[in-house]
Order: structure tokens, then C-alpha cells, then sequence
């Protein structure tokens, strides 16, 4: 099978000879039909001139009732010298074709016996043979039977035909030049905004991804591709600067325990392990600190399996009041001081586009934070509305609340509010995982994730979920 092999023209020479073509292709049609147009247009004048010429010697004669003899004959002469044009013969022929009056301006005989010796279609008003125009009308006056015959040079008209011909193909020589720097400007303001582009892809390659395109925003189409090349390249520059964050943060996480592991192990090892106060004290510290790294280890694990989640189009909750109801539950076995208020009769008969299993880690990790942060006000309320074809459930506390300026960042990986606040409000601190893990598990079942916090007074968690309509029977 024969390949297509890609011209290796740049694409401004394509735009150019593309653009050229058409417009050349336009003008050529726009000039061809215009030309024949007006040559038929002035074709069809000369005949209407002969036609009318020949109406006025018909009325002549008839009005007269001209008997083409003695005075008659010479009136219809003077008549008909009166009436004739330049380069053109008037002759008035009886039955047997013998003129019987001849008037003649630039038209010799045998210039007129060109046109007049030849076969002609009997139906046909006028006929043209070169550049002869020929007329002929019968005329039946008393005994009078005869044709009356006007024969017309067009040379005149010829010229002024191809004085335009000639005249429309310097027109069409001045339209490839014009069509060819029309092309190539509209080429060079086609190409501008690529070539921006290309040159910003090569800055980000040597500088960075700080650069970006600068362009005017005219509402087109290369307007809207360059803001959205823009767009991509904040969330790319964004995402490097999460994983950066994230490859750090994690670092000094999973550094933090190793290290006092292996302080504690290193003191056993000079002088501790012989005092059994400091190998108990040593050894209970470097278990709590490998039951958090373990945690760590688990969570990112979970994380990523979030963010590569293959989905099943198929699966829903078709109760997912009782999995609320039932995760609250459980909470309350581990946390009996807490007050959790449900509200979840909007749920009645809908099915959630979401697995079981999804749904009560989501709700765990949203009540477990609601837990660790509400120390003092020990009340929490889980709400459900549906909004459209959405569900939306709202788990709020009355807890220390998250500061506006953390509020944007507190979904980013291994993101954590001040340390020291937390313990100042007495709240635990966690690997901060879990919101990350829970909106990108919401946003894999296209869902959405929502957070409203005033410092002080609580926060609410919005999770928003789609209906499943064809779930019935699931």
C-alpha cells in the first residue's frame, strides 16, 4: 500500500498558494462570466438596432402603401438613405430577388455576399456569418411581393470584444500578483498566533514552564487555542509544582520516623539495651513510629489506586441511606461522645453512581477529620439533598474550622494546616491524605468535591455525587 508522503512546504507557503488559487479561481469566474454576459449583451443591442431599423422601412412602406415604382421608389430611397447607418446595406428585393432598392454605407457587394450567398434557417430572425450581421422580413404590398434585407458589419463590435477579452486577461495577470500578496498577508496573520505558540514551546523547553503565549484575545479560533494552551500550561506548571511538593513533603515524612527508629536504635545499641526503662521506652516509640509510617505507605498506596480507578459503568448504591446510616454507626462505636444528626430522607429510592466501598471511604475519611477536629464541640450533622440529577451530602462540624488562606490547598497531597495550631486546639495530626484521597475518588465517579470553613466555627464538606437513573434492579 502506497504511504502518503506529507508536503514539506511550511504551512504559510501552503496558505499562500492555497489562498492565491482560490482567489485567482474567483476572479477568472467572476471575469468569464462578466465577459460573456457583456458580449452577448452587446450582440443582442446590435440586433435590437437592425430590428428597429427594420420596423420603421416595414411602417414606412405600409403607411404609404409604396408601390416601389416611379415617385414611390424614390421616396422609399430617400427614406431609406435617411435611416441607414454607418457600415451598413439596406436593399429591397422583389419575388425573384432582384433589387429593386439599394442603399449602402461601407458594405460592398461582395463583402455582402458572404453572409448572403450561404444556406440559412428559415425561423432564424437575424444571422451572423464573420462579421456580418444579416436581417431578413417579408413585405406584401397590393401586387407587391418582395423581402426586405439589411445586412450590418460588426466589426466595430468585434474589437470592442476583444479590447475587453484583452483588457480582462491583463485583469486576471494583476490578480495572481494581487491574489499572491493577498494570500501571503493573510498566510503571515494566519501563521502569527502559531508561530507565538512555537516559540513559547521553546522557551518553556530552555526556561521553563513560567512562559506563556501573549496574544489579544479576539474571540476566534486561534484566540481560544492560545487561552487554552495557557490554561493547560498553569495546570501542568501547577501539577509539576505538586509532585514537587509532594516528592518533598514525602521525603520528610517517611524520613522523619526512619530517623527516629534509627536514633532510638542506635542508642540501644551504644548503651540502652542493658537498661530496661530505655528498651522499653525505645522500643514502644519505634513501634508507634512504624505504625505511622506503615499507615503513610498505606494511604499513598490507596491514593494512587484512586487517581488510576478503572470504573464500572454499571455499579451503584440503590440504598444508600442504609450505607450512611450504617457508616455513622460505626463511627459512633469508636467515637461514643460524639452527637452525629443525620438527614438523609432525600435519599429515598435514588441510586448513586458510586460503589459501596467508595462511598463509606469517602464518608470515613469526612467523619474522621470532623472527629479529630472538633475536640471541644462534639456535634456533627450529615444532610442530604438532591439538586438536579446530583446528590449532594453535606457533613459539617463545629471545629476549629480551616484558615482561608489553607482553605484552597487543603485537597493537595500531604498538605497540612500548622502543626502547631493543631496541637494549640488539641487536634491530631494526620498525614494529610485523606481529603486527597476522597475528592479524587468523588471526582473518578464524576462527582465533585466542595469545602466551606470559617476558623472557629466549623466546616462542611460538600460531596456531590450523580444520580444513576438507569440503575433499577442493580
Amino acid at each position: 500500500m502506497k504511504r502518503y508522503a506529507p508536503s514539506r512546504l511550511p504551512i504559510k507557503w501552503k496558505l499562500t498558494l492555497w489562498s492565491s488559487v482560490l482567489l485567482f479561481l474567483v476572479f477568472i469566474a467572476y471575469n468569464t462570466v462578466q465577459y460573456f454576459f457583456v458580449e452577448k449583451w452587446m450582440m443582442r443591442q446590435e440586433e435590437q438596432a437592425a430590428e428597429q431599423t427594420m420596423r420603421e422601412i416595414l411602417n414606412f412602406a405600409l403607411e404609404r402603401e409604396s408601390t416601389f415604382a416611379g415617385d414611390d421608389l424614390h421616396e422609399m430611397r430617400s427614406f431609406l438613405q435617411k435611416i441607414n447607418q454607418h457600415n451598413q446595406r439596406i436593399r429591397i428585393l422583389d419575388e425573384q430577388g432582384v433589387p429593386v432598392a439599394v442603399v449602402s454605407d461601407g458594405i460592398e457587394d461582395s463583402m455582402a455576399a458572404a453572409i448572403t450567398s450561404v444556406p440559412r434557417e428559415p425561423w432564424r430572425s437575424a444571422h451572423i456569418s464573420g462579421n456580418l450581421l444579416l436581417m431578413e422580413r417579408p413585405i406584401t404590398i397590393f401586387q407587391f411581393v418582395g423581402t426586405v434585407e439589411i445586412v450590418k458589419n460588426i466589426q466595430e463590435f468585434e474589437q470592442l470584444s476583444g479590447a475587453l477579452f484583452r483588457f480582462m486577461a491583463v485583469g486576471c495577470l494583476v490578480a495572481v500578483i494581487v491574489s499572491g500578496l493577498g494570500g501571503r498577508l493573510l498566510a503571515r496573520q494566519l501563521v502569527k498566533p502559531l508561530q507565538a505558540m512555537n516559540q513559547t514551546m521553546k522557551n518553556v523547553k530552555q526556561k521553563g514552564l513560567s512562559e506563556r503565549v501573549e496574544f489579544y484575545d479576539n474571540h476566534d479560533e486561534l484566540a481560544t487555542t492560545m487561552s487554552m494552551f495557557n490554561e493547560m500550561m498553569d495546570k501542568l506548571e501547577r501539577s509539576f509544582q505538586q509532585q514537587r511538593q509532594f516528592v518533598e513533603d514525602a521525603s520528610h515524612e517517611l524520613r522523619t520516623p526512619i530517623a527516629i527508629v534509627e536514633g532510638h536504635l542506635g542508642m540501644l545499641r551504644r548503651w540502652g539495651k542493658h537498661d530496661p526503662a530505655v528498651l522499653e521506652e525505645s522500643l514502644q516509640i519505634s513501634m508507634e513510629e512504624l505504625s505511622r509510617l506503615k499507615a503513610l505507605v498505606e494511604e499513598l498506596l490507596v491514593l494512587t489506586r484512586a487517581e488510576h480507578l478503572e470504573l464500572d459503568e454499571a455499579v451503584a448504591v440503590c440504598e444508600p441511606e442504609q450505607v450512611i446510616s450504617q457508616t455513622i454507626k460505626n463511627v459512633n462505636v469508636l467515637h461514643p461522645a460524639f452527637h452525629i444528626e443525620r438527614d438523609l430522607q432525600a435519599l429515598s429510592g435514588v441510586c448513586l453512581a458510586i460503589s459501596v466501598e467508595h462511598l463509606e471511604q469517602i464518608l470515613l475519611i469526612l467523619l474522621d477529620n470532623a472527629v479529630k477536629y472538633s475536640q471541644e464541640r462534639k456535634k456533627i450533622a450529615v444532610r442530604a439533598t438532591v439538586i438536579e440529577e446530583r446528590v449532594c451530602l453535606e457533613i459539617s462540624d463545629a471545629g476549629i474550622g480551616i484558615p482561608a488562606k489553607d482553605l484552597p490547598y487543603v485537597t493537595d497531597r500531604l498538605y497540612r494546616v500548622d502543626k502547631a495550631r493543631n496541637r494549640k486546639n488539641g487536634a491530631a495530626d494526620g498525614n494529610g491524605l485523606g481529603l486527597s484521597i476522597a475528592k479524587r475518588l468523588v471526582e473518578r465517579y464524576h462527582g465533585a468535591l466542595a469545602i466551606e470553613s470559617v476558623e472557629h466555627e466549623g466546616t462542611t464538606v460538600k460531596v456531590f455525587l450523580p444520580i444513576r437513573s438507569d440503575a433499577e434492579g442493580i
